[in-house]
C-alpha cells in the first residue's frame, strides 16, 4: 500500500478519501468495530449509557432509543469553510444531507446572550453595544468586508497585513467587550494572540463567517442530519470507491520500522507494506506529547436552550474573559429536527479546556445557560498532538478534537496533515459543486 490508515476518526477518514481520490493505494484499519473513532455517532440511546453510565438505563420517558444518534464531540461545519470545501471537492455530498443550524450566540458578562451581529443592519440592532459603539462596529465591518489585499484603494489607509487587529479595533475606538465578541465569536479565534498579529487573519474570518451566513440565512453553520457519525462513513465510502480497503475489528500489533522510517504495519501475524502511516494518537503514544485536558457535558433537555428564540438548534461561545478564564467555553445544541434525538427532546454540548482540579465546575457557566436538564454525561479526555511532523519517520499523527464546537481547527490540522504527507498543499480551486441540492 502506499498509505495505511490506522482509526476511522473523522480526520483519518477525510485523509484515506482525499489520498485514495488522489490515486494512492489505501489500507484503512480500526480495532474497533465502529466507524468514527472519538467523533463517532452513538445509536441507539442505550449505546451512550453503557459506555458513560454502565450502572444505569434510560428512562422511558426518552423514547425509542433508535430514535437518538448522540454525537460524543458534536461541532458545526461552516458553510463556506475548509470541511465543506473538501466535502464538494470529494463528492462525498452525496451520502449526505445537511440543516442550517439555526441561531450563533455570544455570551456577555452578566449572564445573557446575544445574537451574534454579523452584518451592518444586525450590528446597528445588536443590544451588545452602546449607540455610538453600534456605529462605530458597523463602520469597521463594512470596511471589512470591502477590504481586498490586492486593491489598495479599498484598506482606507489601513494595511492589514502590517497592522495588528488590535489596531483595527483602535481605529474605530472599539473597546475590549467588543473584541471579545468579534474575535472568539465571530472570528473564532481560541485565544486572545490574534490581537497583537496582522489584521488580515481576523479580516479574512469575519469574511468568512459572513459569507458563511449569507448561504442559508438563519447562522454561518451546518449540521448534518443523523449526526456526525454520517461524516467519516462518507469519507469511507469515498475511499472505498476509490479501491481503499477498509478493516474493522482490526487491531494494530505493531508498526514496523526500518532504519528509523516506517515499513509496514503487523496484525495478527501478517505484515501490511506500506510507504507511510497515518493515525491518531492512541495508536503511538510514544510519536505524542500531552498539551492539556477537555471537559465536556452531553446534556438531554426537553426544551431548547433559553433566550434563543426556541432555536431548534444553536451555538453559544463564552469568550473566555467574560466569565475570568483563559479558554472560551463553547455550548451547541441539536435536537429532534436534526434526526439525532426522540421528538421533544434536544442534545446540548457544554466543552471548555481544563485549567483547574475539578473540570466540571468550569463548566458551570455554559451549564447554566441550558435550563432544566434531564440528563447529564460528564466526559474528560486527554489532549495530545504529535511530538513531531513525522516526516523523517512517514508516520503522521493527528491532534485531538479540541473544545471547539466547530470544525475549523479540525480541518486545519486535517490541511496541515496533508500537506506534511504530500509535501504540497491541497487545491481547493478544483471545487466546482454547491452544497444547495443537499442542503
Amino acid at each position: 500500500y502506499d498509505v495505511i490508515v490506522l482509526g476511522t476518526g473523522l480526520k483519518e477518514c477525510i485523509l484515506s478519501g482525499m489520498m485514495s481520490v488522489a490515486g494512492k493505494k489505501v489500507l484503512h484499519m480500526d480495532r474497533n468495530k465502529y466507524y468514527g473513532g472519538e467523533s463517532t455517532s452513538l445509536t441507539p440511546l442505550e449505546e451512550l449509557y453503557t459506555m458513560l453510565k454502565p450502572d444505569k438505563k434510560p428512562p422511558e420517558s426518552f423514547g425509542r432509543g433508535r430514535d437518538w444518534n448522540v454525537d460524543l464531540i458534536p461541532k458545526f461545519l461552516m458553510a463556506d469553510g475548509q470541511l465543506v470545501k473538501l466535502l464538494l471537492h470529494t463528492g462525498v455530498t452525496r451520502y449526505l444531507e445537511f440543516k442550517s443550524v439555526e441561531g450563533s450566540y455570544v455570551y456577555k458578562k452578566g449572564g445573557k446572550i446575544h445574537k451574534v451581529p454579523a452584518n451592518e443592519k444586525e450590528a446597528l440592532g445588536t443590544s451588545l453595544m452602546g449607540l455610538f459603539e453600534k456605529r462605530r462596529f458597523r463602520k469597521m465591518l463594512i470596511h471589512v468586508y470591502e477590504y481586498d489585499p490586492d486593491n489598495q484603494a479599498t484598506w482606507k489607509g489601513f494595511d492589514a497585513s502590517k497592522r495588528t487587529a488590535q489596531e483595527l479595533f483602535d481605529e474605530y475606538s472599539l473597546d475590549s467587550n467588543v473584541s471579545d465578541f468579534t474575535g472568539h465569536a465571530f472570528a473564532l479565534f481560541l485565544n486572545d494572540d490574534y490581537l497583537q498579529k496582522p489584521a488580515i487573519d481576523m479580516v479574512k474570518r469575519l469574511k468568512l463567517y459572513s459569507e458563511s451566513l449569507a448561504r442559508y440565512g438563519k447562522s454561518p453553520y451546518l449540521y448534518p442530519l443523523y449526526g456526525l457519525g454520517e461524516l467519516p462513513q462518507g469519507f469511507a465510502r469515498l475511499s472505498a470507491i476509490y479501491g481503499g480497503t477498509y478493516m474493522l475489528d482490526k487491531p494494530c500489533d505493531e508498526i514496523v520500522m526500518e532504519d528509523g522510517k516506517v515499513v509496514g504495519v503487523k496484525s495478527q501475524g501478517e505484515v501490511a507494506k506500506c510507504k507511510m502511516v497515518i493515525c491518531d494518537p492512541t495508536y503511538v503514544p510514544e510519536r505524542s506529547k500531552k498539551v492539556g485536558k477537555v471537559v465536556r457535558a452531553i446534556c438531554i433537555m426537553n426544551h431548547p436552550i433559553p433566550n434563543t428564540n426556541d432555536a431548534l438548534s444553536s451555538q453559544v461561545i463564552i469568550p473566555q474573559n467574560q466569565v475570568d478564564r483563559k479558554a472560551d467555553i463553547y455550548v451547541c445544541c441539536v435536537s429532534h429536527s436534526n434526526q439525532v434525538a426522540a421528538k421533544g427532546f434536544f442534545i446540548a454540548l457544554v466543552a471548555t479546556t481544563v485549567e483547574t482540579d475539578n473540570p466540571e465546575a468550569e463548566l458551570r457557566p455554559g451549564l447554566d445557560l441550558l435550563g432544566p436538564i434531564e440528563e447529564k454525561f460528564v466526559t474528560v479526555s486527554d489532549l495530545f498532538e504529535p511530538a513531531d511532523d513525522g516526516k523523517d519517520s512517514q508516520i503522521f499523527v493527528s491532534k485531538s478534537y479540541d473544545a471547539t464546537t466547530h470544525f475549523e481547527t479540525t480541518c486545519t490540522d486535517v490541511l496541515d496533515m496533508y500537506r506534511r504527507a504530500t509535501g504540497g498543499d491541497f487545491d481547493f480551486s478544483q471545487v466546482k459543486h454547491t452544497l444547495d441540492d443537499g442542503c
